[in-house]
C-alpha cells in the first residue's frame, strides 16, 4: 500500500486549516486528507465530487454511489 505523508489536523494553519474544519475536522477522510500539502488542491477534489455526486446527472445519487462502490471493490479499495 501507498504512504502519502500529510499534515496532521493539529497542524494545520491557514487555509488548510480552514479546509479541514470545513470538510470533517479531526475526522476528515483519509481521501481527502491527502491533498493537506496542496490545499488548493483538497478544495479542487471536494468541489469535483461534490459536482459529480450532486450536480445535475441522468443518473440518481444512489446510482452515482453504487458505481464508486463497484469501482472501489473492482480496484480492492478498501475506502
Amino acid at each position: 500500500m501507498a504512504y502519502i505523508p500529510y499534515v496532521p489536523h493539529e497542524d494545520a494553519q491557514g487555509l488548510l486549516a480552514e479546509l479541514y474544519e470545513r470538510y470533517g475536522g479531526p475526522a476528515i477522510d483519509n481521501i481527502i486528507r491527502v491533498h493537506s500539502l496542496n490545499p488548493r488542491s483538497m478544495r479542487d477534489h471536494v468541489d469535483l465530487y461534490s459536482h459529480l455526486m450532486r450536480g445535475r446527472s441522468p443518473l440518481t445519487r444512489v446510482q452515482r454511489e453504487m458505481l464508486a462502490v463497484t469501482v472501489s471493490a473492482c480496484n480492492d479499495c478498501f475506502y
